[in-house]
């Protein structure tokens, strides 16, 4: 792996945990977006890398919170089961609309309105002292998606 690869692979890494901090932060019976950390992370076009990780998330990392910007629960089939997701979220009081759809008016969190600019950056920085490890299938994806602000020419 060469310097530049390896830096990149840091960086990835890097921001895969503060993601996961991020979503951590995220109240119970409060719901984010893919978009809305992506922006909170400087990355406001890649809500789809933000995707790639929650399918890497693991506990403590409370991976149901985060859906996509319709208010649907895109990433539910990472739960092991259909349904298993919207469950999760039921049972942090989380109501749905009739169409199955979360009101992100009423239960959205949004890290770059939700949070003064000093404690995104307490929790982002703290993530950082523990950087976490995204696998090979991940990496790949990051490295080659042409959605990825990473993309490798």
């Amino acid at each position: 792996m060469t310097n530049e690869s390896e830096a990149v692979r840091k960086q990835i890494n890097k921001l895969m945990a503060q993601t996961f901090a991020l979503v951590e932060a995220c109240p119970r019976g409060r719901v984010t977006t893919y978009g809305w950390i992506s922006k909170a992370l400087g990355y406001p076009r890649s809500a789809r890398m933000i995707g790639w990780f929650m399918h890497e998330a693991s506990e403590p990392t409370p991976a149901q919170r985060v859906i996509n910007s319709k208010g649907e629960l895109s990433g539910s089939r990472a739960f092991g089961q259909i349904g298993r997701m919207r469950q999760l979220l039921e049972a942090e009081g989380v109501t749905f609309l009739e169409d199955g759809r979360v009101d992100l008016k009423r239960y959205g969190w949004d890290p770059s309105r939700d949070l003064s600019e000093e404690e995104r950056q307490q929790i982002l920085e703290e993530a950082t002292a523990h950087p976490v490890e995204s696998n090979a299938r991940t990496l790949n994806i990051v490295l080659t998606d042409p959605a990825s602000p990473f993309k490798s020419e």
